[in-house]
């Protein structure tokens, strides 16, 4: 199986690669030549300047959407002057519109966009269609930026730039200075820079760009105009530092405790093309909480990253899935040993992180290169004799280094090959761990058809050596109306990457056949419409079993007021083989057929009130068996300052069968009916573009009642028995509030204050009212912390700057 994968693989890349060579896409590339300016702009989003009467404009927008094509009317017209100095690159620009009045400006904290209009850049410095950096400001003033590749948006990424913004009686206007210490370019006499430029009327939900992007095509950076003009620029030196102070106040169970941390993260510029990041002594005290529920799956709960130094950044090392951030600072990797009378009385919930660093970047000629490097510290738990009194320590984690290394070589427009390596390294007899993979993704140069595939393999160490391998191999129509995909890939039991990744299912193989429909312009009805067409199958590997054959059809729905609308449905004719849930290889246990439907809506979000549903109902091929899973959600827009986001999610699964426990001999099932409701609020009022309150409040309950008890057959079937009788009845809750205090009080420069709230228990009893299961959650110790956290933006060349003032004046 695998040397047949290998076989399709190479042949999918050679006919690709040879088909390069005989196609090309034809793309209109506008020019517009800026000039130097000896004296810059103020930036406060007033075209008031001298300077700008006399610059080049840019204009003629184009429609992206919803009517791909059409040239922007006079009435609405954009119009953009370009400048350049020794220290940056400016964008003066005039939005035209006739009811400056109805302009959407409402405000968000940094990177977040509302019901706003907004205009943006992306700059590409090394012109190759492959990476730009992105730039936007909403007409409230509100900043945005992101990395721009052909693989989509990382608006984690944040740079430090100027702009302003100013309705006025022609509309609005926008004024941008984007310093060359945030952007990535050749050291070139003269520049030739890829660029496009974006405009958003949110009032009409109508997109726009300076060079015309074809939305039959699948990707954004391949529509680059170019800038052309800048000479004889030097970059400047690309080092900043951002120290930070914290300190928190923590009341638990009738104890207060404080603490005070200060650390620095450090970035540094070691070429034109890549950057050097370090964090020192972090501090991730106020990051968001994580929603945890009650899993009763056989694989863990995946956690999404909430600490900036892995969210920001990051579009590199997120290449084929193998880097699980949260996997560095996690839980450790194991449990004391307790002999006869101990009790263990503390264990570390998380490990500390000492130090992490990572490399990134681009060269001139598409490789893109990422390490990572990160330590953390040795852990211990404390165990206590009863009998005895002796106290004794034991290393639960020690001291551990993990190091990701990412090779991405882009070519061809819309194409690349990459190598991905994560390794940790354990001090002691602790495991360790390496996995590497190959990953292509390629096009044909009209950017119509590609071949995209894997082969991995993963590495553990711990006495014995397990190694696993992971492959795929798909062909893909990516333009037009018509679409379709064809893949298949293979998963090994032995693949496991959980040291430094996420895996969950091994060893099976999955096929896909996927057809997709939508129409480029829109109808008399719809603005948009997506229909798409999806068959599964999948079977075990070792030994070979059929698990699932499943079709799937879903479709969205755009009207012309903008609703958003769709369903679908999805059907496994047969009865399906569960290898998974009896949690012992070789095993499997039988599951009826069913048949899903649902239906989802979301209301116009240009409205103040907004509202959304989904309503899922699976009925699966056995009495009284079924599922409904829900969504409801509201948000209401009080003003352009404050508005209020409210949702609640219950979902009810009747008579599931699920793992119950097993002994020497038999696997045991359990016949359970569980009730899930998760409610959620988030309220935000932001005084300006630099200032927010956000109140963020989470109460997650789950309850599961266990009716019948049977042990697992040999052949998946299920029989009665009366040898189980562990109580597994429980409800979960998880309840959580933030309120949080953010000023960005200079640029890269933030203060926080954060109240949290938080509680949770686990009781061995379910189908409690509501009165009766809040008396009990309130009555548990619950955690209030009070923090503050200041971090100060310091850049070299301004402290640089400031220096030669003072001894000037001196």
């Amino acid at each position: 199986m695998k040397t047949q994968l290998l076989i399709f693989c190479l042949l999918l890349c050679s006919v690709f690669i040879y088909s390069q060579k005989k196609e090309d896409d034809q793309i209109v590339r506008k020019k517009v030549l800026i000039t130097k300016t000896t004296s810059s702009p103020k930036i406060d989003g007033i075209l008031d300047d001298a300077v700008w009467q006399n610059a080049p404009i840019a204009t003629g927008f184009i429609e992206r959407n919803p009517n791909n094509g059409r040239p922007q009317h006079d009435s609405i017209k954009t119009e953009v002057r370009i400048l350049y100095d020794d220290t940056g690159i400016y964008f003066g620009a005039q939005m035209y519109d006739p009811t400056p009045n109805k302009i959407a400006k409402e405000l968000t904290e940094r990177d977040g966009v509302g019901n706003d209009d907004f205009f943006g850049v992306t700059l590409n410095g090394y012109n190759d269609k492959q990476q730009s950096l992105e730039f936007m400001v909403t007409a409230a003033g509100v900043q945005f930026d992101a990395k721009l590749t052909t693989d989509g948006e990382d608006d984690t990424w944040n740079s430090i730039w100027f702009s302003g913004a100013k309705i006025n009686e022609k509309g609005w206007s926008v004024e941008m200075k984007i310093p060359y210490s945030e952007l990535r370019f050749p050291k070139n006499n003269v520049q030739e820079w890829g660029m496009n430029m974006f405009r958003r009327i949110q009032r009409i939900k109508a997109s726009y760009d300076w060079n015309f992007v074809d939305n039959a095509k699948n990707s954004y950076t391949l529509f680059d105009g170019v800038l052309q003009g800048i000479e004889n620029i030097n970059p400047p030196t690309r080092l900043s530092f951002t120290p930070y102070f914290s300190t928190y106040v923590n009341s638990f169970d009738g104890k207060t405790t404080a603490n005070v941390n200060g650390g620095m993260d450090v970035k540094y510029g070691i070429n034109d093309a890549f950057t050097f990041d370090m964090t020192l002594i972090p501090d991730f005290g106020q990051a968001n909480f994580d929603n945890s529920i009650l899993n009763l799956t056989p694989f863990e709960q995946q956690f999404s990253e909430q600490r900036t130094f892995f969210t920001e950044g990051t579009e590199l090392f997120s290449k084929g899935g193998m880097f699980y951030s949260r996997r560095v600072g996690g839980e450790p990797t194991a449990y004391p040993t307790v002999g006869p009378n101990e009790e263990v009385t503390e264990y570390p919930a998380k490990v500390k992180l000492f130090n992490a660093f990572k490399i990134s970047g681009r060269t001139k000629k598409g490789l893109g290169i990422g390490f990572f490097n990160g330590v953390t510290q040795k852990m211990e738990a404390t165990i206590i004799n009863h009998e005895t009194g002796e106290v004794r320590r034991e290393v639960v984690e020690p001291w551990a280094n993990y190091n990701v290394l990412v090779f991405d070589q882009r070519f061809n427009g819309n194409s690349s090959v990459s190598l991905v390596n994560t390794n940790v390294t354990r001090d002691g007899s602790f495991r360790d761990a390496n996995a590497t993979g190959l990953l292509w993704d390629i096009s044909n140069k009209k950017n119509t058809y590609k071949t995209f595939g894997s082969l991995k393999g993963s590495w553990v160490m711990d006495g014995e050596t397990k190694f696993g391998t992971k492959g795929e191999a798909g062909f893909e129509k990516i333009a037009g109306k018509n679409r379709f995909s064809i893949n298949g890939n293979v998963t090994t039991k032995d693949w496991d990457i959980n040291d430094v990744g996420f895996s969950t299912k091994t060893n099976f193989a999955n096929y896909n056949v996927w057809y997709g429909y939508r129409i480029l312009q829109p109808t008399k009805t719809f603005n948009n419409i997506y229909l798409n067409f999806n068959l599964n199958y999948f079977h075990r590997l070792d030994p070979f079993i059929f698990q699932n054959f499943v079709f799937n059809h879903n479709n969205s729905f755009t009207d012309k007021n903008f609703r958003n609308f769709g369903g679908g449905i999805e059907f496994a004719p047969q009865t399906q083989n569960d290898i998974y849930e009896p949690r012992t290889f070789g095993r499997h246990l039988k599951a009826p057929g069913y048949f899903d439907s649902w239906v989802w809506f979301e209301s116009d979000s240009r409205k103040k009130l907004q509202y959304n549903f989904t309503i899922d109902y699976y009925a699966f091929d056995e009495k009284g068996r079924n599922q409904v899973l829900t969504n409801f959600g509201l948000r209401y827009r009080f003003s352009d300052k404050f508005n209020v986001n409210w949702s609640f999610n219950p979902s009810f699964s009747n008579n599931e069968t699920g793992f119950a426990g097993k002994n020497d001999t038999d696997i045991f099932i359990g016949r359970r009916q569980r009730n899930t409701y998760e409610n959620a609020l988030t309220s935000k009022y932001t005084f300006n573009e630099k200032t927010a309150l956000t109140l963020t409040f989470r109460h997650y309950f789950s309850d599961v009642t266990y009716k019948q008890f049977y042990t697992l057959n040999q052949d998946g079937s299920l029989t009665n028995t009366d040898n189980f009788t562990n109580n597994l009845n429980g409800t979960y809750n998880a309840w959580n509030v933030d309120l949080r205090f953010s000023w960005w009080f200079a640029p890269g420069s933030q203060l926080t204050l954060l109240y949290r709230n938080a509680t949770s228990n686990y009781l061995e009893i379910s189908r409690l009212n509501t009165i009766k299961n809040y008396d009990i959650l309130f009555s548990q110790p619950t955690v209030n912390n009070f923090s503050l956290k200041l971090t100060y933006f310091l850049d070299y060349n301004r402290v640089k700057h400031w220096t030669k003032k003072k001894s000037v004046k001196s």
